[in-house]
């Protein structure tokens, strides 16, 4: 989205920041601004982060300023300690604003995680982007407003795509929708529905829909979570449809748990795990993939590197809080079968 110039200037707000001293676009005016909206646990944020960071490393001494603003969903994001953890996970090094009141969010009439808005020089808006993508474009648009400061200046080529599936020819599928487990959002599966705001057992047997989750064992329902409580067995299951999975998980009242996870009836295969999951031989000596739940944030729960339908069965410890699946789609077909044949001949 470009916006024409001079027509929208950006506000002034910010007061907690992070990898720097307080800024203003005030001060900034005579550099470019990327301002980039993003939650540490928003899986679309998560996917644009390396872009970002790195064109902060091309072009801050260019005349570019990065400036994260982080906007939390869910109320543990609101703490900085939290937001400092991701920020190391990540590896940011650009200046973040913390924006837990939503202010900044509600200044810019900002609807989305992720967006990105550009503003040029003098501090006008010239180009938004909302949700993943359209790398290529905004750092074109991020190198013709550097050019408006300085038409000599010398600028590397375009980035090339950071991941396979980001490249032209990569086929990204409808997956199942953004699927959230508290009261206010939720859709739980089971004919009993929530019982909002307490504990209560959960049992469901029969074929699962896609859309919702289910529930069996002992669970607290509150507005933005659904807590494992008591001794017992509890679990979640669902099906979907997605090239990969995962859940924003945290332990509020304990510190640490666990997850098992069974796709279609069996353990994850080593070829479907993620960086989050371990494995352990269980009881009857099989392979079991597991997660340790130990800080809240956004994990990674299944790559089947491909697309397709899945029924998968969370086993969850007492003291798991579950936030919300989210579900990724992109594919590069060759790289997808690549990986499905599994390692070349010697």
């Amino acid at each position: 989205m470009r916006v024409e110039k001079g027509k929208v200037r950006a506000p002034e707000i910010g007061r907690v920041w992070l990898n720097s001293t307080p800024l203003s676009f005030r001060q900034l005016r005579g550099r470019v601004v990327l301002v980039d909206f993003w939650d540490y646990t928003c899986v679309n944020c998560i996917r644009t982060l390396p872009y970002v960071q790195a064109w902060h490393e091309r072009y801050r001494e260019k005349g570019l300023t990065v400036v994260g603003v982080h906007t939390p969903e869910f109320t543990f994001a609101q703490y900085e300690s939290n937001v400092e953890r991701g920020i190391r996970e990540f590896g940011l090094t650009y200046p973040i604003v913390i924006d837990s009141n939503r202010e900044i969010w509600k200044a810019f009439a900002n609807r989305y995680w992720p967006t990105k808005y550009l503003l040029d020089k003098d501090g006008y808006l010239r180009y938004g982007h909302f949700g993943e993508g359209g790398y290529g474009e905004c750092e074109q648009v991020i190198q013709e407003l550097l050019r408006e400061i300085d038409p000599a200046i010398q600028l590397p080529p375009p980035m090339e795509p950071v991941r396979e599936e980001d490249h032209v020819g990569a086929v990204c599928y409808r997956p199942t929708g953004e699927l959230y487990l508290g009261n206010a959002r939720g859709r739980i599966g089971n004919s009993s529905g929530f019982k909002e705001d307490q504990i209560a057992e959960y049992d469901f047997s029969g074929p699962l829909e896609e859309n919702f989750f289910y529930a069996n064992g002992r669970w607290a329902s509150t507005a933005e979570y659904f807590e494992a409580v008591e001794q017992g067995p509890h679990s979640l299951r669902l099906k979907y449809e997605a090239a990969a999975v995962n859940l924003v998980m945290a332990c509020p009242h304990a510190p640490s748990a666990e997850v098992i996870i069974l796709q279609d009836g069996k353990p994850l295969s080593q070829n479907q795990a993620t960086r989050d999951v371990r494995f352990r031989a269980s009881i009857k000596g099989e392979q079991e993939a597991y997660i340790v739940v130990d800080s809240p944030r956004m994990y990674l729960l299944v790559d089947n590197h491909e697309f397709g339908s899945h029924e998968l069965e969370l086993r969850c410890s007492s003291g798991i809080a579950a936030f919300a699946f989210t579900f990724t789609s992109c594919v590069d077909p060759v790289a997808s079968a690549l990986q499905a044949a599994g390692p070349a001949e010697p």
